[in-house]
């Protein structure tokens, strides 16, 4: 988009405000409709600013510039590759490492005690050899990593000294939406800055990689070398963490992401105490219930985490809890969906009894499971659920829901071949996939498999939930039964 000018900005504003005038556009009594919303202007709230200038000098001063030197990482695609000189020249890549200029960062934290501790994002110091904190006054101290939490993307460091200007955090009520802000941060190296906006939403999620945090969204203008950076309340009360954008151009579009000082308050006092954030673990992989797994179970709505598969020797395993046992609470509160059970579980501590109210086969029952000890994020990523196979061309035989199956040696159906447009292939599954059940059945056979599309179709279901496994990694996926669905 063409940047406007100043002269057409105001020479559109005028000409827009010269229509509405001689329109006679003004709101009036006479003029509301049934009905109509009341757009009449809402008087100024109680307590909101003229200015925001109070607030800013009094908190500005726990805000810090924060920049980091590290070793700078060449390409995945070149590490450890004989590249000929000619080539090497071409990419820009020294023939020793070592040559390699220094990385350089910059972003912002704010002081958080006296003492030097100082609150920021991980990213902003992950991989850091030298960490320079930079104040309001103009003075440069080196700072130490104190212990980072890569899940909620939370660092802390310290610097050395006392006496230091620092802010607290929100503890008197959640910030509401609507409510105005104020982030305060080192954009683009410009130390000091202040934006202000409004709380535009709560509880975002699946913004950023992290399954512990739902974002606050904001619109007061947050850039690149904020991260890190505080959010404030008109009282001048830490209610967020800036930790990222949305922005198609790499610039402030009015759209940014807060983590809530509430999860920053938590995580931070761990991370001073003990230098890392220890999470309970039970050893599951759950899935979200969907609709259609909801309609293909028999249940009125879909809250509750679904488990797809549990941890050989794992708590869960340990504990009796299985494939498709459906948890609907977790120590008396209620699980809405397989996030809140995730967070439920992490909040407990290594040894913790933690009560899982599950349904299984139609039934209630409680199962007791021992928490462990949460393997870091990387751990599990690696070791993460993987979606199923591409669908494979051949199709020389009977279908089953859109799918050949034979008998697999080690237990259930295999998949041999999927038909191409299958609602099957459309939820992912593929060749070599396992199915172990259908619906509440272990299958044998591609019969077995047909015999529950069956039943689901006789009492009037949609789906036929399908336990998958895939590379060794179980998931739920469901399958349409009508008959056009293969």
């Amino acid at each position: 988009m063409q940047r406007m000018t100043r002269k057409a900005f105001l020479g559109a504003g005028i000409g827009a405000l010269a229509v509405a005038l001689a329109a006679g556009a003004c709101w009036t009594e006479a003029t509301a409709q049934p009905g109509a919303v009341n757009n009449r202007p809402a008087p100024v709230a109680a307590g909101a600013p003229a200015s925001f200038a109070d607030i800013v000098e009094r908190v500005a001063p726990a805000v810090v510039s924060i920049e980091v030197e590290g070793k700078a990482k060449q390409s995945l695609a070149l590490q450890g590759q004989d590249i000929p000189e000619p080539f090497r020249q071409f990419f820009g890549v020294p023939a020793n490492p070592k040559d390699l200029p220094p990385m350089r960062a910059a972003g912002s934290g704010f002081l958080i005690s006296a003492d030097g501790y100082i609150v920021t994002n991980n990213h902003v110091v992950e991989d850091a050899d030298k960490i320079t904190v930079r104040t309001k006054d103009d003075r440069e101290l080196t700072a130490h990593v104190v212990g980072t939490d890569p899940a909620t993307d939370i660092a802390v460091v310290k610097v050395e000294g006392h006496g230091f200007p620092y802010v607290s955090f929100e503890d008197r009520g959640r910030p509401r939406v609507g409510d105005w802000v104020v982030a305060v941060g080192n954009p683009f190296g410009l130390g000091g800055t202040a934006t202000a906006g409004i709380v535009s939403a709560l509880g975002r999620r699946n913004v950023g990689d992290s399954q512990f945090v739902d974002y606050m969204q904001i619109d007061a203008p947050i850039n690149r070398g904020n991260s890190g950076g505080p959010t404030f309340d008109v009282e001048g009360r830490v209610v967020g963490v800036n930790t990222a954008i949305y922005s198609p151009s790499g610039g402030s579009v009015g759209i940014g992401f807060d983590i809530p000082a509430d999860v920053v308050a938590r995580v931070s006092r761990e991370l001073i105490e003990h230098g890392k954030v220890v999470r309970g673990y039970i050893g599951a992989t759950i899935q979200e219930v969907t609709p259609g797994i909801a309609e293909s179970l028999g249940l009125k709505d879909h809250k509750g985490a679904l488990v797809a598969d549990v941890t050989p020797g794992g708590p869960s395993d340990t504990a009796g809890l299985k494939a498709g046992d459906l948890v609907l609470a977790v120590n008396g509160r209620q699980v809405e969906t397989s996030a809140d059970l995730l967070r439920q579980v992490a909040l407990t501590h290594p040894g913790d009894e933690v009560r899982l109210r599950v349904r299984r086969d139609g039934r209630m029952q409680e199962i007791v499971v021992r928490a462990g000890v949460r393997p870091s994020e990387e751990t599990l990523a690696q070791n993460g659920q993987q979606g199923p196979g591409a669908p494979g061309p051949s199709l020389d035989g009977s279908l089953v829901l859109g799918m050949q199956l034979q008998p697999n040696p080690g237990g259930g159906v295999t998949v041999r071949a999927v038909k191409p447009g299958s609602d099957a292939s459309d939820k992912g599954i593929g060749v070599g996939d396992v199915i172990l059940k259908a619906g509440e059945r272990n299958v044998a056979s591609a019969a077995d498999v047909s015999a529950e599309a069956a039943a689901a179709r006789k009492s009037g279901r949609k789906y036929l939930l399908l336990l998958v496994n895939h590379k060794g990694r179980q998931l739920f996926v469901t399958v349409q039964v009508t008959p056009d669905a293969g």
